[in-house]
């Protein structure tokens, strides 16, 4: 993908703000309403702009814990690692589902309210899988960082 200086222009003013108005990141970018429109649309065609969305705060809706969960499987043939994504990714308390290098194949973030709701996640979601082996949580002490903006500098 070819991206030029205002495309990256674009996409910081948006990845910062998504409710901006189409006039509002017309100035902000230098164009004028109609070629910004048509970049953006032109971006989202491309898939470079996947969806907006709008970023919920979990602590103000009690999920208060934020837990990383290190997965094995029992095996990591192709049908036992799709079943596994297909799975878990039918959860909606988790937020973050990456298969890894290393010590574990899969490590999963998920939100909860509580320890017991991460218990009951656990026991009657993760442990049943017949794919899983080993389960490993991870308790987040604090937030020292979260993002969703890309690094579109070293582009």
């Amino acid at each position: 993908m070819n991206l030029d200086a205002i495309d990256l222009r674009i996409l910081r003013e948006l990845q910062a703000d998504a409710s901006l108005s189409n006039v509002a990141l017309a100035q902000r970018v230098g164009l004028s309403p109609s070629p910004c429109l048509a970049r953006v649309k032109a971006l989202e065609k491309d898939g470079v702009i996947r969806k907006v969305v709008a970023l919920v705060d979990a602590k103000q809706l009690g999920l208060n814990l934020n837990v990383f969960i290190s997965i094995s499987l029992k095996q990591q043939t192709r049908a036992a690692l799709e079943a596994f994504e297909a799975k878990v990714s039918a959860r909606d308390e988790v937020m973050e589902c990456y298969l890894m290098s290393g010590d574990a194949d899969y490590l999963i973030r998920v939100v909860m309210p509580d320890m017991a709701a991460l218990e009951r996640f656990i026991i009657e979601q993760l442990s049943p899988m017949k794919e899983v082996e080993k389960i490993r949580s991870s308790f987040t002490l604090k937030q020292v960082r979260y993002k969703t903006a890309l690094p579109l500098s070293s582009l």
